[in-house]
């Protein structure tokens, strides 16, 4: 049961961390750890901190790519390493500028217009969701260039936004963001691009940059076919860590982001959250918020509530970050352990009117993080009732809010900073990225690799690969149809019988795949047969 609010006053002040270099405080206050917590933990939580030294000296964090994990030198180039690693960072960081600088003054021009003025990020999980992020919550009406994104593989999803962009996709810039340069989905981006600057009788390459892994297949395209530049990563930089390179600095230039500010931010809260002590560590006291909240073993939820507009696309950022690196089911002995912590939520106060009836009298599944933003606005509000403003409401929501569920016994976290700029939002992103770090730590698993993205890449291959067999064995007998079971049969993949009928049925349902339907009483006993190309 909550306590008296005497009680919780002293247990806020007792409880608060402030961190004044980064504009920063973290109230873990309203979490019910017992007394004695702080105590207990404090022995895994420096071998957290020393795991996290040996990540930041160099240590192979991904021993199944025998790669390191270097995100954080990204904004402290000089921690890097190796001298040759300090200088590509700085180097690449110069060359982002330059570009951008040239692109903004005309001298980078698209083919048939003055300028470009538009910005096209094709790109799918930590490729697109950093970027996607930061341009929502930096961004002005005062961009020099306006972003949109293809971070799917969704044909109508690609209509809809050459529709959008229409005459302006003369003057839009195209970043293609892929790693290796074979993720599918990107790849799927590219060729639909490229076919819609085509049909603009433009050429694609003339608007195109590259940000690849030397020598990857698109390094080479870029290469070969004379793009307009191309762009390193570093294989020592995981997807979902990478919003602090070329990844996400790229685009934030473009489109007139202060990128300084966003690296100074992260790497400041990387400082403050090198520190051992851990009650004046925000990331070490989040990290164990979360193993209280979860047992350390995932049994609540993580809420995100930010009471920001251009907060909105933490918590979908978040969900990569934290269940792609905490989602693991074997622990670093090889126990199978099924980690992780489920991320969801959605600005506040738009849930005061969603879930929030669930939160405070439903299922006590999770804990809840708001993130709070002191400064409301550049400029002074207009009052909208005598003596109050429309952020003066934003704020009595969060703090009604997180107080309704404390009187129901719903545990939260409160995350407060000064203002929302780009300073803060690297801070942000940088202590997210720690505390995952521990976490990962005081759970014992490795939070820089992802076999089970791989298993699903592999499986999503195998069907593209049953759908072209299915396709040849229909083509080879025209005017023949068969049935799902049938076809599987003939195949030989008589377990995969479901897997067949959905993709004839997805086969049926496009008709330039040329193949028809002949429906049956029961849609399972339909049959489907090619038709002349």
């Amino acid at each position: 049961m909550p306590m008296h609010n005497k009680s919780l006053w002293e247990r806020y002040k007792n409880h608060l961390c402030v961190s004044p270099s980064i504009g920063m405080m973290l109230d873990i206050s309203r979490m019910d750890f017992p007394a004695k917590y702080f105590d207990t933990m404090e022995p895994e939580m420096q071998k957290a901190y020393r795991a996290m030294d040996e990540l930041e000296a160099g240590a192979v964090a991904n021993p199944d790519e025998q790669r390191m994990a270097g995100h954080y030198w990204l904004r402290s180039p000089e921690r890097a390493p190796s001298t040759e690693i300090r200088k590509e960072i700085e180097a690449t960081i110069h060359a982002v500028k330059d570009f951008a600088s040239a692109v903004h003054a005309g001298t980078i021009k698209p083919e048939k217009r003055p300028r470009f003025t538009r910005l096209l990020i094709i790109g799918i999980g930590g490729s697109a969701l950093g970027p996607q992020f930061i341009a929502d919550a930096l961004g002005t009406p005062a961009d020099k260039m306006k972003p949109c994104f293809l971070d799917n593989t969704d044909p109508n999803g690609f209509d809809r936004l050459f529709t959008e962009l229409g005459d302006d996709l003369a003057e839009t810039l195209t970043l293609v963001i892929s790693k290796s340069g074979g993720t599918v989905e990107t790849r799927n981006g590219m060729v639909e691009t490229a076919e819609a600057y085509r049909k603009a009788g433009l050429a694609f390459e003339k608007h195109a940059v590259a940000v690849t892994e030397a020598g990857s297949k698109l390094d080479d395209m870029a290469k070969n076919g004379s793009w307009l530049a191309r762009f390193s990563m570093w294989d020592w930089v995981g997807g979902r860590t990478s919003v602090t390179s070329t990844v996400g600095l790229l685009p934030a230039a473009l489109q007139g982001v202060y990128i300084e500010g966003l690296l100074k931010g992260a790497a400041l809260c990387d400082e403050v959250t090198r520190s051992k002590d851990t009650r004046s560590n925000p990331a070490g006291l989040l990290a164990m918020a979360w193993h209280h909240a979860t047992s350390g073993q995932g049994k609540k939820d993580m809420v995100l509530l930010p009471y920001k507009d251009r907060l909105q696309l933490f918590p979908r950022y978040l969900q990569q970050l934290v269940m792609e690196s905490l989602g693991k089911e074997q622990d670093l002995k090889g126990r199978t352990v099924n980690q992780g912590i489920a991320v969801y939520g959605n600005k506040g106060s738009t849930d005061q009117h969603a879930y929030i009836q669930q939160l405070r009298e439903g299922v006590n599944n999770f804990f809840v993080t708001f993130i709070e933003v002191l400064n409301d606005r550049e400029g002074r509000s207009i009052e909208v009732e005598p003596g109050v403003t429309s952020g003066d409401y934003l704020s009595s929501f969060l703090l009604g809010t997180r107080n309704a569920l404390y009187e129901n016994g719903r545990e939260s976290l409160t995350i407060t900073i000064d203002k929302l700029d780009a300073r803060s939002v690297g801070a942000l992103i940088a202590l997210y990225e720690r505390s995952v770090g521990f976490y990962a730590t005081l759970i014992n698993v490795n939070a820089y690799h992802q076999p089970g993205v791989e298993a699903g890449k592999k499986m999503a291959g195998a069907i593209i690969h049953l759908q072209l067999d299915i396709i040849a064995h229909l083509r080879k007998r025209p005017g023949k149809s068969f049935t799902a079971q049938e076809i599987a049969k003939a195949l030989n993949t008589e377990d995969r019988v479901e897997t067949v009928f959905k993709i004839l049925e997805h086969l049926a349902a496009n008709r330039e795949l040329n193949v028809v339907k002949i429906p049956a009483e029961s849609i399972v006993d339909s049959r489907y047969e090619a038709v002349a190309v």
